[in-house]
């Protein structure tokens, strides 16, 4: 029986195919993500998997439908799998803002679900790191999102020849729209056809926003000059006080193909243009509102990493570690009589917070000294004799093959002079 597509198998290192993925590189990228989030103040918090239905409809409208997996429980009730986080924290934010201090720094390693045709860097599920601020309009907070992407993608090695965070407004598009005559009921169109500038025919550019009663000329123009607008110029003076200015570009190329945007809006790009987005995320100050039907309105902005473009990114520059077994030792059981003994060994060794195994079946030392070095052990410990006076352990180092024999009350602080893997 195979996995559905669009969907990953994770096993441990070394892999046993080309066509599976490295659980150890997921625990990797996830640690990675959960220590800057927290180096910056953001607490993690988590949401259902299945939300429903109209949670996902009253942000994005009836068209995401079709990208979704969605069904009717047994309850009559319609759900979806979460296709992305933003929705849920909003609607979890709306039930109990009273209960936090503003601003509310929150992240979240979810897993999204998407039914949608997968590509090189898109599949059918992923995993995503959300980092958000709601309940500050002021730009710092921009510039502190905006710092913590780079700063995430610096902690794996990442650098200015890697990546670059293309800065935009969405508010500078709207104005550009307003004075340009163009249709207020058709402005969304209007943003979906510069999202897809580069990735579109000028030919079929142009036809789109002449429909829209907008100059293409013009748009290109606009793009030219990259002269920052109001609203970006303190988060650009915030980053480049903060030293990161070598890693943020204004390009109002990027737009955000999402409605529910407001303000600035970025995306972290590959620089050799071999991937897709490797994140992306703005300001989007009307969705709690809209989420709780105008109960509570917050202003919020945040950004998405997804795993798979960064997985991808960071094998292809070289930059993922060689993951080996985290196992510290082995306790090997050759006499039946010390099975006993040798679990209380066990236990006082993983009390002592050291990475243990050991042999569910006594047997031959040989053999065992074999799956102990398979494991990627340092050392390897069993115990010998009994008598009045009791067992006594050897230890042995595997890799200079040093072996002393020490009562086992010595092995803990023996061990520990092992250099760590």
């Amino acid at each position: 029986m195979e996995r559905l597509p669009g969907f990953r198998d994770f096993y441990p290192e070394p892999l046993p195919h080309t066509d599976v993925w490295s659980a150890d590189a997921r625990s990797y990228i996830f640690s990675k993500w959960r220590q800057m989030a927290m180096r910056y103040g953001f607490r993690e918090y988590d949401g259902p998997p299945l939300e429903s239905l109209e949670l996902f409809t009253t942000k994005s409208g009836a068209e995401i439908v079709a990208q979704l997996y969605n069904f009717q429980d047994k309850g009559g009730r319609e759900v979806a799998l979460r296709p992305e986080m933003t929705p849920t924290l909003a609607r979890m934010v709306a039930a109990h803002e009273r209960n936090y201090k503003k601003p509310i720094k929150w992240f979240a390693i979810p897993q999204l679900f998407r039914y949608e045709r997968q590509q090189k860097g898109r599949l059918r599920e992923h995993f995503q790191f959300n980092a958000d601020i709601i309940g500050e309009s002021s730009p710092a907070a921009d510039a502190e999102i905006i710092a913590l992407l780079v700063d995430t993608l610096r902690s794996f090695g990442l650098g200015t020849e890697d990546f670059q965070v293309r800065l935009s407004s969405r508010q500078a598009w709207a104005e550009f729209y307003k004075l340009h005559k163009g249709d207020p009921s058709r402005e969304y169109e209007f943003y979906q056809a510069v999202d897809k500038l580069e990735r579109e025919s000028p030919e079929n550019t142009r036809k789109k926003l002449e429909s829209l009663g907008v100059s293409y000329d013009e748009v290109t123009a606009f793009l030219q000059t990259a002269k920052p607008s109001a609203d970006l110029a303190p988060i650009l003076e915030n980053l480049s006080a903060r030293g990161l200015m070598e890693f943020v570009k204004v390009d109002f190329a990027v737009i955000r193909g999402l409605a529910y945007y407001t303000g600035v809006v970025f995306e972290a790009f590959d620089r050799k243009g071999e991937f897709r987005a490797i994140a992306g995320g703005g300001r989007y100050d009307n969705l709690v509102r809209v989420i709780s039907g105008g109960k509570v309105n917050l202003p919020a902005l945040g950004f998405g990493m997804g795993d798979v473009v960064l997985f991808e990114l960071l094998r292809a520059r070289q930059k993922l570690p060689v993951f080996k077994s985290s196992l510290n030792g082995y306790c090997a059981i050759e006499d039946e009589k010390l099975y006993g003994p040798s679990l209380s060994l066990v236990q006082q060794l993983r009390d002592a917070g050291l990475h243990v195994d050991y042999s569910f079946i006594p047997g031959k030392l040989d053999k065992q000294l074999k799956r102990a070095l398979e494991l990627g052990a340092s050392w390897i410990v069993w115990l010998e004799g009994g008598g009045e006076t009791g067992p006594t352990a050897k230890l042995r180092n595997l890799h200079t093959r040093e072996e002393r024999r020490l009562p086992i009350s010595g092995i803990i602080e023996a061990v520990k002079e092992f250099p760590d893997k």
